[in-house]
């Protein structure tokens, strides 16, 4: 029975408000899982396997691999280990950064990206304003949810900078694998130099397997990693999730797939919108595009509910710091899902 007399039962729902891949959860998942079930009647190894995988998929030595159940799992790990009193976040950017900072009861001041300059980050001034007060600096790269990145050369000027003032550089990848220049924009080749950087890293959006709770950090400071070997929680990864993920990382054939079907949908998606003089999408480099409401009268609010009625639920970003009412954001699925979300927004426009 339909207990929602507005929702229109010919439409399925689909979530562009969560930024998955539209491939959904990888054969080699699946597989792995109902191949491994008698694992759950032992307690997981001492993970040699799992980050094996992961130095081999993300470009670094076991011995810089940190894992955790999830990204905020390790946010919550560094934040006491470095001892944070204060810490610098930009705005507008992931809202959980905040949630995790504020249990710990953390100063944060907050470095603006300009609208005018298409939240693009302007590096030589973001770095002006550090200073020695200021313990932890969090970057989003590509940012959510602006979907815009900072290349590698700038993420070390910014490491280079925050060294200077002893602050700790965490830089956020958990959308990196949806770009189409991943291997040159990731910070995982600056950590052999920045002691003070750790790279974030979960598998939920790019591999759609939220359900595993799992994500890692790469990072290169003996005294730090030295203390999260002894404190952190023995055994805390499942026996299934390290079998699942240890296939996962190696599925080259889905990685392959996901990244080309990203593309082109990120492209056509770009394309459509870019050209309509009542919305301004901001070109995208993630799974996931930012777009401004330009006509009067029209609210995020009024789009979003215009897509509900068609089982689309996007992501109003009136409640984000640094955005308004005038700002959405959609992710890309597949490209029959695409046209229709593109054709209903542009239709109340």
């Amino acid at each position: 029975m339909n207990n929602n007399p507005l929702r229109l039962e010919q439409y399925e729902t689909v979530l562009f408000n969560l930024n998955l891949n539209p491939l959904g959860i990888p054969e080699s998942v699946t597989k792995a899982l109902s191949e491994n079930l008698s694992g759950i009647g032992r307690y997981p190894d001492d993970y040699h396997v799992l980050k094996d995988a992961i130095a081999d998929y993300a470009g670094c030595l076991r011995d810089n691999v940190v894992l955790g159940t999830g990204a905020t799992d390790l946010l919550r790990l560094f934040i006491p280990l470095i001892g944070v009193k204060k810490a610098m976040l930009l705005t507008p950017s992931c809202s959980e950064y905040d949630h995790v900072l504020q249990i710990f009861g953390c100063e944060i001041s907050y470095y603006e990206l300009s609208e005018a300059d298409n939240y693009i980050l302007d590096v030589d001034d973001f770095i002006k304003n550090l200073d020695d007060s200021m313990d932890l600096i969090i970057i989003g790269n590509p940012n959510n949810p602006t979907s815009q990145i900072v290349c590698r050369d700038d993420i070390a000027r910014i490491a280079d900078a925050c060294a200077a003032h002893n602050i700790f550089l965490v830089i956020d990848e958990m959308y990196i694998e949806f770009t189409d220049e991943y291997k040159e924009l990731t910070a995982v080749p600056l950590i052999g130099e920045h002691e003070n950087i750790a790279v974030l890293r979960s598998i939920s959006k790019f591999f759609a397997v939220p359900g595993l709770r799992f994500a890692y950090a790469i990072m290169n400071n003996p005294e730090l990693m030295t203390i999260v070997n002894m404190t952190s929680t023995p055994n805390s990864i499942s026996t299934l999730t390290t079998t699942a993920c240890t296939c996962m990382f190696k599925d080259s054939g889905y990685i392959s797939e996901s990244r080309s079907q990203i593309h082109t949908e990120r492209n056509l998606i770009y394309s459509a919108m870019s050209t309509n003089k009542q919305v301004k999408i901001y070109k995208p480099y993630a799974n996931y595009a930012l777009i401004q409401i330009l006509k009067p009268g029209v609210t995020a609010k009024d789009i979003a509910e215009k897509c509900r009625l068609k089982g689309l639920i996007i992501r109003d970003c009136s409640d984000i710091h640094g955005l308004d009412e005038r700002f959405i954001r959609i992710c890309f699925m597949n490209p029959k899902q695409n046209d229709l979300l593109v054709n209903t927004i542009l239709e109340q426009l």
